[in-house]
C-alpha cells in the first residue's frame, strides 16, 4: 500500500467520524431543531455523487468512507424527520 493511499484512508476516516458527535447528541437529546433539512439533503446529494465518482474511478480509500458518511448523514436525516 502506497504512502499516499494511507493518507487517503486517514483522511476518509477523519471525515467519516466527523458527523458522529452530532449523531450521538441528536440520539441522546432527541432534538434536531438546529439541524437544517436543506443542508442535510444537499450533504446527502453531494455524498451520493462522491460515491459515484469514487466508484467509477476506483478510489477505494475515499469510496469506503464516503459510504460510511452517507449512512451517517442519512441516519441524521431520518432522526430529523422522526424527532421533528
Amino acid at each position: 500500500m502506497a504512502t499516499l493511499e494511507i493518507v487517503g484512508y486517514i483522511a476518509g476516516f477523519l471525515i467519516a467520524i466527523a458527523l458522529s458527535p452530532q449523531l450521538i447528541k441528536t440520539f441522546r437529546t432527541k432534538s434536531t431543531k438546529d439541524i437544517s433539512v436543506v443542508w442535510t439533503l444537499i450533504y446527502i446529494s453531494g455524498l451520493s455523487l462522491l460515491i459515484l465518482y469514487t466508484a467509477v474511478n476506483r478510489i477505494v480509500p475515499l469510496l469506503v468512507f464516503a459510504i460510511i458518511e452517507f449512512f451517517m448523514a442519512f441516519s441524521l436525516f431520518v432522526m430529523k424527520l422522526k424527532y421533528k
